[in-house]
């Protein structure tokens, strides 16, 4: 049985190319270059990152389809218990790769709502700006660096880790 996951380009490989200038692409968009003196989460930025966020739920949307039909494509009863155990292992690997995805698209949604009720960029925890490079590295990120490394501090020393 000829599996298809070596022809597969992770999403996240996808979304980050290089331009011809070197600079890397956020889900198909050059990343946002600031004017002298604008301000925090004005207008731009705030359509620059609902650009972003539509063109990575768009992806994941793709790849579900892309799942489906390759799941119905390959979902013959096959005879032999090994081919058919391989098979059911990838669909498995497969499917709780949709949950995560699932779970980002819901996100994504979340943020997307933060953007309208201008709540977008700022920290959860302390209210100073995330920073326009960071919430291009994670568009759906909700706390500042500080208050993140701290929140994984926290939870480092609760597990014991």
């Amino acid at each position: 049985m000829a599996t298809r996951t070596a022809e597969k380009t992770p999403a996240s490989e996808k979304s980050r190319k290089k331009t011809p200038a070197g600079s890397v692409l956020i889900h198909g968009l050059a990343p946002y270059q600031e004017s002298k003196g604008e301000e925090y989460m004005g207008p731009a930025q705030l359509q620059h990152f609902r650009d972003i966020l539509h063109a990575w739920k768009k992806e994941l949307m793709e790849e579900v389809d892309r799942t489906v039909h390759h799941m119905q494509d390959e979902s013959a009863n096959l005879p032999d218990p090994n081919d058919r155990a391989t098979m059911e292992e990838e669909f498995s690997l497969e499917l709780r790769t949709r949950d995560r995805e699932r779970k980002l698209i819901k996100k994504i949604d979340q943020t997307l709502e933060r953007i309208e009720k201008d709540d977008y960029g700022y920290c959860d925890d302390c209210g100073v700006e995330i920073g326009i490079r960071r919430l291009e590295a994670r568009p759906t990120a909700t706390l500042c660096i500080d208050c993140k490394s701290l929140q994984e501090i926290k939870e480092k020393q609760l597990l014991g880790g």
